[in-house]
């Protein structure tokens, strides 16, 4: 059995192979290699979560927003890319790997997978195991062509959305299948879909949260929704999330001392998501120094401060990620987004009492006890701008910010990034073209794809 799987992934690491590089087209596959032929087989596939779940970093967006800052010292050690990343120079680059390749890497699997799911024929016995496999592929492949859209993408706008760039829909693992840029709505469209097809045949909760369900796919489809900016449907799923997973961590529970105090798998979590291989590493806690003006923002009663945050000079270093390693920040999704999700909704549709309960039922959750004094506001607005600073103090290092800073924008946000690096200052203005992070150049060189502009 150990061969057998073995020879599934090396089956799925040479398809790998004729996807990343022109010239591995030509070759041909080695015929002793196990091509997946069952349900099991395409499981075992899924459930490689060292390169589902672990193994593919997802850095560049987080690498360019403003959670944190480099001392020059670091900076100036760094390779040409990163240092890039940092100032926001969108320039053409070829190294690997890199967030692009990592994206369709997973989206690949998903499509092996899906090619070979409807080719077995289920049987009442194995038909719910046959609903998980192609329901959780559906799931990464729209769940990695979200994080494609928030790397690559501009923001959502309803009204440039068809003419502004989206992401290649690959719908097939076949290596020969055109590579072909899609505009934003028509990748928007994909994702949607594909969590939609996924839902009914997904489980209510997982057996492991390394596997995707009903709540994560909720979740996801929440997450999407709030990105383009559609609050009502982003409250919808949001509601239907939490009405199968609502359960927060009392943060009084935990010791904040540990170097990682949170568990991995902790109860929060809905999907486990890590950015394990990291692109980028100067988003790693070993490099990354926390905005002081964000850190100073937690109260001294507010557990985060010394469950999220551990001073080591030259400054504030980020341990709360949701997965007890290091350098490996958790980018899953969890409960306390969904309910800071639906908060928003609520505040953004006028219902203050409602945003209020969901922002105050989380937040009691964070301080030490008996001495949380719930939020109060005198209209909807003052709850949006409560939840939109805790959103931002809870979901640190979650890869979430840099959409966030552009989604935020288009509604009038006026959100500026500014960087200071050798005494020279770099500012990256609301709905500037380098919000959409540049494609890698052999990809656009292979492919003919357009690059987004620099």
């Amino acid at each position: 059995m150990k061969n057998k799987y073995l020879s599934i992934i090396s089956f799925i690491l040479v398809i790998f192979l004729f996807n990343s590089c022109k010239k591995y087209l030509d070759a041909k596959p080695d015929k002793t290699l196990e091509i997946p032929s069952t349900i099991s087989d395409l499981q075992a596939i899924l459930d490689y979560d060292n390169f589902l779940n672990t193994g593919n970093g997802i850095s560049f967006g987080e690498a360019s927003a403003d959670n944190y800052y480099l001392p020059d010292a670091v900076f100036n050690s760094q390779n040409n890319e990163n240092q890039n990343a940092y100032i926001w120079s969108n320039t053409n680059y070829s190294d690997y790997p890199n967030d692009w390749a990592s994206i369709y890497n997973i989206i690949n699997v998903a499509n092996v997978v899906l090619d070979n799911i409807d080719k077995i024929h289920a049987t009442t016995i194995d038909q719910n195991d046959w609903n998980n496999v192609k329901g959780s592929a559906l799931f990464f492949r729209a769940s990695s062509l979200l994080k494609g859209v928030f790397t690559f993408c501009k923001a959502y706008d309803k009204a440039t959305s068809t003419s502004d760039f989206g992401m290649a829909i690959k719908l097939t693992s076949d290596p020969n299948s055109p590579t072909i840029r899609s505009n934003l709505q028509d990748t928007y469209n994909r994702i949607i879909s594909d969590i939609v097809e996924s839902i009914p045949l997904l489980p209510d909760l997982p057996i492991q949260v390394e596997r995707p369900a009903k709540a994560s796919a909720y979740a996801l489809l929440a997450r999407t929704y709030l990105s383009m900016r559609i609050y009502d449907s982003c409250a919808k799923y949001a509601n239907l999330s939490l009405e199968l997973k609502n359960d927060l961590l009392d943060y009084n529970t935990i010791n904040t001392s540990l170097n990682y105090p949170f568990g991995r798998f902790n109860k929060e979590v809905l999907f486990n998501d890590v950015d394990g291989g990291s692109s980028n590493y100067i988003v790693s806690p070993y490099y990354a120094i926390v905005d002081s003006t964000l850190y100073n923002s937690y109260d001294s009663n507010d557990i985060r401060k010394t469950a999220f945050f551990t001073s080591q000079p030259p400054g504030v270093r980020f341990k709360g990620m949701y997965f007890n390693q290091n350098r490996q920040l958790f980018i899953g999704l969890a409960t306390d987004e969904v309910y800071l999700m639906r908060a928003e909704c609520y505040a953004r549709s006028g219902n203050k009492d409602s945003a209020l309960a969901d922002l105050n039922h989380l937040m009691v959750t964070r301080w030490k006890a008996g001495t949380f004094i719930p939020f109060t506001a005198s209209d909807a607005q003052e709850v949006l701008s409560i939840i939109l600073t805790e959103r931002r103090k809870e979901l640190i290092f979650r890869s979430i910010r840099w959409m966030d800073i552009k989604r935020l924008n288009k509604e009038g946000a006026n959100i500026t990034l500014t960087r200071i690096v050798n005494g020279q200052t770099y500012t990256l203005p609301p709905n500037d073209n380098r919000f959409a992070l540049a494609l890698p150049a052999d990809i656009i060189k292979m492919t003919g794809m357009p690059q987004n502009p620099l």
